[in-house]
C-alpha cells in the first residue's frame, strides 16, 4: 500500500512540477534576466513554464531518470568520501593526513574497488563469478557495457595526459 508521497498524483505531477519550478526561480533570480526586483514576473515565468514541463510525458521521464542518477551517484560519493574520511583519519594542523604517497593512492584503489563491488551487491548482480562473467560476457547488453567502457577508460586517460603533463609544452 503506497503513502501519500509515493500517490501518482505526487510522483508524475507534483514533485516534477516543484523541481522545475524552484530551479528556473532560482536561476531567473540569480542571472536578473529580466531585471532586479521582479520576483512576480520570475514566479509567473516558472509557473508557466513548470506547467508546460509537467504536461509533457517524455521530458518528465528523462527528468526523473536523471533525478535517480544523481541520487544514486550522490550516495555512493558520499560513503566513498565517508569512508575515505576513516581511512585518512582527517586531517592535523599542519594539513597532514594520516596516510600520504603511495599509501593513499593503495587505500584509494581498494576503496573504489569496494565501491564497484557495493554497487554491484547493492544491485542484486552478485550473482557469484560465474553470474558476473556471464552478466558481463554473454548477456544482451554485455557488448554495449564494453564499448562504453572503453570509452570512458579512453576518455578518462586523456584527461590524466592533460591533467599531469602528457600535452604541456617544453621550454
Amino acid at each position: 500500500m503506497a503513502n501519500l508521497l509515493q500517490h501518482p498524483v505526487m510522483t508524475d505531477f507534483i514533485y516534477p512540477f516543484l523541481l522545475v519550478f524552484f530551479i528556473l526561480f532560482a536561476i531567473l533570480e540569480k542571472t536578473n534576466i529580466f531585471g532586479k526586483d521582479k520576483k512576480q514576473l520570475n514566479a509567473l515565468v516558472s509557473l508557466v513554464i513548470g506547467l508546460i514541463f509537467v504536461s509533457a510525458v517524455f521530458p518528465k521521464v528523462i527528468a526523473s531518470n536523471l533525478m535517480l542518477f544523481l541520487v544514486l551517484a550522490l550516495v555512493i560519493a558520499f560513503v566513498g568520501l565517508l569512508i575515505w574520511g576513516f581511512i585518512t583519519g582527517g586531517q592535523d594542523n599542519d594539513g597532514k593526513t594520516f596516510l600520504s604517497g603511495k599509501a593513499s593512492k593503495w587505500f584509494g584503489g581498494l576503496l573504489i574497488l569496494a565501491l564497484v563491488i557495493a554497487v554491484f551487491w547493492a544491485t542484486g548482480l552478485h550473482l557469484g563469478l560465474e553470474g558476473v562473467f556471464d552478466w558481463m560476457f554473454n548477456s544482451d547488453g554485455s557488448s554495449l557495457f564494453w564499448t562504453n567502457f572503453f570509452l570512458v577508460v579512453i576518455v578518462v586517460g586523456a584527461v590524466i595526459l592533460a591533467i599531469f603533463g602528457g600535452f604541456e609544452k617544453k621550454k
